[in-house]
Protein backbone atom coordinates (compact mmCIF):
# COMPACT_ATOMS: atom_id res chain seq x y z
CA UNK A 1 0.00 0.00 0.00
CA UNK A 2 0.78 3.44 -0.78
CA UNK A 3 0.33 7.48 0.65
CA UNK A 4 1.49 10.44 -0.20
CA UNK A 5 4.86 11.05 -1.41
CA UNK A 6 6.49 13.04 2.16
CA UNK A 7 6.34 16.56 0.54
CA UNK A 8 7.06 15.56 -3.37
CA UNK A 9 4.27 16.76 -5.11
CA UNK A 10 4.78 13.47 -7.98
CA UNK A 11 6.83 11.12 -9.04
CA UNK A 12 7.42 10.18 -12.02
CA UNK A 13 9.09 6.42 -13.22
CA UNK A 14 9.67 6.17 -16.80
CA UNK A 15 10.85 2.42 -16.49
CA UNK A 16 8.80 -0.26 -17.64
CA UNK A 17 6.79 -2.33 -14.49
CA UNK A 18 6.48 -6.11 -14.72
CA UNK A 19 2.26 -6.13 -15.11
CA UNK A 20 2.71 -9.00 -12.06
CA UNK A 21 2.81 -5.62 -10.01
CA UNK A 22 -0.03 -4.48 -11.08
CA UNK A 23 -2.34 -4.25 -8.47
CA UNK A 24 -6.09 -3.34 -9.41
CA UNK A 25 -8.32 -0.97 -9.54
CA UNK A 26 -11.51 0.47 -7.93
CA UNK A 27 -14.35 3.04 -8.27
CA UNK A 28 -14.45 6.70 -6.72
CA UNK A 29 -17.52 8.38 -6.76
CA UNK A 30 -17.01 12.21 -7.32
CA UNK A 31 -19.46 15.00 -8.59
CA UNK A 32 -18.18 14.51 -11.97
CA UNK A 33 -19.29 10.68 -11.51
CA UNK A 34 -17.49 7.75 -10.73
CA UNK A 35 -14.16 7.56 -11.92
CA UNK A 36 -12.22 4.36 -12.23
CA UNK A 37 -8.59 4.24 -10.77
CA UNK A 38 -6.17 1.76 -11.31
CA UNK A 39 -2.37 1.30 -10.28
CA UNK A 40 0.13 -1.33 -8.44
CA UNK A 41 1.34 -1.22 -5.10
CA UNK A 42 4.04 1.36 -5.84
CA UNK A 43 2.05 3.84 -8.07
CA UNK A 44 -1.49 5.26 -9.67
CA UNK A 45 -1.30 4.28 -13.03
CA UNK A 46 -4.73 5.75 -14.80
CA UNK A 47 -7.72 7.85 -13.67
CA UNK A 48 -10.25 7.29 -16.35
CA UNK A 49 -14.42 8.43 -16.70
CA UNK A 50 -15.95 5.19 -17.42
CA UNK A 51 -18.78 6.90 -19.46
CA UNK A 52 -16.25 8.67 -21.43
CA UNK A 53 -15.14 7.10 -25.62
CA UNK A 54 -11.80 7.72 -24.20
CA UNK A 55 -12.33 5.03 -20.89
CA UNK A 56 -9.92 3.01 -20.36
CA UNK A 57 -11.26 -0.63 -20.04
CA UNK A 58 -9.96 -3.10 -16.99
CA UNK A 59 -8.37 -6.01 -18.43
CA UNK A 60 -9.72 -9.21 -17.37
CA UNK A 61 -6.84 -9.31 -15.07
CA UNK A 62 -7.59 -6.38 -12.88
CA UNK A 63 -9.35 -7.26 -10.15
CA UNK A 64 -10.95 -4.86 -7.30
CA UNK A 65 -9.34 -3.84 -4.51
CA UNK A 66 -9.51 -0.24 -2.32
CA UNK A 67 -6.82 -0.80 0.14
CA UNK A 68 -3.86 0.52 -2.61
CA UNK A 69 -6.17 3.63 -3.34
CA UNK A 70 -7.26 4.90 -0.10
CA UNK A 71 -4.61 7.81 0.02
CA UNK A 72 -6.05 8.46 -3.70
CA UNK A 73 -9.63 8.75 -2.75
CA UNK A 74 -8.62 10.79 0.24
CA UNK A 75 -7.53 13.06 -1.99
CA UNK A 76 -10.24 13.50 -4.51
CA UNK A 77 -12.48 13.68 -1.96
CA UNK A 78 -10.80 16.64 -0.12
CA UNK A 79 -10.08 18.48 -3.92
CA UNK A 80 -14.05 18.33 -4.63
CA UNK A 81 -14.46 19.22 -0.73
CA UNK A 82 -12.13 22.38 -1.50
CA UNK A 83 -9.45 21.50 0.20
CA UNK A 84 -7.06 20.49 -1.70
CA UNK A 85 -5.18 22.26 -4.26
CA UNK A 86 -2.62 20.00 -5.26
CA UNK A 87 -2.02 16.22 -5.40
CA UNK A 88 0.48 14.87 -3.76
CA UNK A 89 0.35 11.13 -5.03
CA UNK A 90 2.94 8.93 -6.66
CA UNK A 91 2.35 8.16 -9.98
CA UNK A 92 3.85 5.79 -13.18
CA UNK A 93 3.81 7.09 -16.62
CA UNK A 94 3.75 5.44 -19.56
CA UNK A 95 4.27 7.38 -22.94
CA UNK A 96 7.14 9.17 -25.20
CA UNK A 97 9.37 11.63 -23.68
CA UNK A 98 7.38 14.44 -25.25
CA UNK A 99 4.24 13.36 -23.69
CA UNK A 100 5.78 12.84 -20.41
CA UNK A 101 6.85 16.49 -20.61
CA UNK A 102 3.53 18.06 -21.11
CA UNK A 103 2.07 15.79 -18.15
CA UNK A 104 4.55 17.05 -16.10
CA UNK A 105 4.26 20.52 -17.02
CA UNK A 106 0.44 19.77 -16.24
CA UNK A 107 1.46 19.22 -12.83
CA UNK A 108 2.32 23.00 -12.08
CA UNK A 109 -0.34 24.66 -13.46
CA UNK A 110 -1.70 26.00 -10.33
CA UNK A 111 -5.23 25.23 -9.22
CA UNK A 112 -7.74 28.25 -10.30
CA UNK A 113 -5.54 29.16 -13.19
CA UNK A 114 -5.37 28.14 -17.21
CA UNK A 115 -2.94 27.80 -20.07
CA UNK A 116 -3.49 27.62 -23.34
CA UNK A 117 -2.01 24.81 -25.48
CA UNK A 118 0.24 27.65 -27.31
CA UNK A 119 1.23 28.84 -24.55
CA UNK A 120 2.17 25.21 -22.83
CA UNK A 121 4.04 24.09 -26.35
CA UNK A 122 6.00 28.00 -25.58
CA UNK A 123 7.06 26.95 -22.08
CA UNK A 124 8.17 23.58 -23.21
CA UNK A 125 10.27 25.24 -25.99
CA UNK A 126 8.05 23.64 -28.51
CA UNK A 127 6.54 27.20 -30.04
CA UNK A 128 4.88 25.36 -32.99
CA UNK A 129 4.28 22.14 -31.17
CA UNK A 130 0.43 23.28 -30.19
CA UNK A 131 -1.44 20.72 -31.37
CA UNK A 132 1.22 18.23 -29.88
CA UNK A 133 0.66 19.52 -27.04
CA UNK A 134 -3.09 19.28 -27.50
CA UNK A 135 -2.71 15.01 -28.40
CA UNK A 136 -0.39 14.38 -25.60
CA UNK A 137 -2.94 16.48 -23.29
CA UNK A 138 -5.68 14.02 -25.01
CA UNK A 139 -3.75 11.50 -23.69
CA UNK A 140 -3.40 12.19 -20.26
CA UNK A 141 -4.00 9.30 -18.33
CA UNK A 142 -4.65 10.84 -14.82
CA UNK A 143 -6.82 13.68 -15.36
CA UNK A 144 -7.95 15.40 -12.68
CA UNK A 145 -4.66 14.75 -10.86
CA UNK A 146 -2.57 15.69 -13.83
CA UNK A 147 -5.03 18.79 -14.54
CA UNK A 148 -5.45 18.77 -18.48
CA UNK A 149 -8.68 20.45 -17.78
CA UNK A 150 -7.02 23.83 -17.28
CA UNK A 151 -5.98 23.99 -20.34
CA UNK A 152 -7.89 25.46 -23.05
CA UNK A 153 -8.04 27.41 -26.46
CA UNK A 154 -6.49 30.13 -27.68
CA UNK A 155 -9.16 32.25 -28.01
CA UNK A 156 -10.30 31.15 -24.39
CA UNK A 157 -12.46 28.70 -25.67
CA UNK A 158 -12.85 25.25 -23.87
CA UNK A 159 -11.75 22.59 -25.91
CA UNK A 160 -11.83 18.51 -25.57
CA UNK A 161 -11.59 16.89 -22.28
CA UNK A 162 -11.55 12.70 -21.94
CA UNK A 163 -14.27 13.27 -19.37
CA UNK A 164 -16.67 15.53 -21.58
CA UNK A 165 -16.58 19.63 -21.80
CA UNK A 166 -19.76 19.64 -19.15
CA UNK A 167 -17.06 17.97 -16.81
CA UNK A 168 -14.15 20.27 -18.09
CA UNK A 169 -16.47 23.24 -17.44
CA UNK A 170 -17.36 21.97 -13.70
CA UNK A 171 -13.77 21.28 -12.85
CA UNK A 172 -12.62 25.41 -14.19
CA UNK A 173 -16.19 26.07 -12.19
CA UNK A 174 -14.87 24.60 -8.85
CA UNK A 175 -11.56 25.96 -9.22
CA UNK A 176 -13.28 29.74 -9.83
CA UNK A 177 -11.70 29.79 -13.63
CA UNK A 178 -15.42 29.84 -15.10
CA UNK A 179 -18.12 31.60 -13.32
CA UNK A 180 -21.56 31.04 -14.52
CA UNK A 181 -21.90 34.27 -16.85
CA UNK A 182 -18.69 33.14 -19.01
CA UNK A 183 -20.69 29.93 -19.68
CA UNK A 184 -23.64 31.82 -20.99
CA UNK A 185 -21.48 34.17 -23.27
Amino acid sequence: MWGATCGVVFSFNVSTWPEALFAGKTHIDSPVGSLLVAGDDEALHYLSFPSSPKAIRPGSDWHHTDAPFLEVRRQLIAYFDGTLRQFDLPLFLTGTAFQKSVWRHLATIPFGETQTYGQLAAILERPNASRAVGAANGGNPLPIILPCHRVIGGNGSLTGFGGGLPTKEYLLQHEGVLTPSFLLD
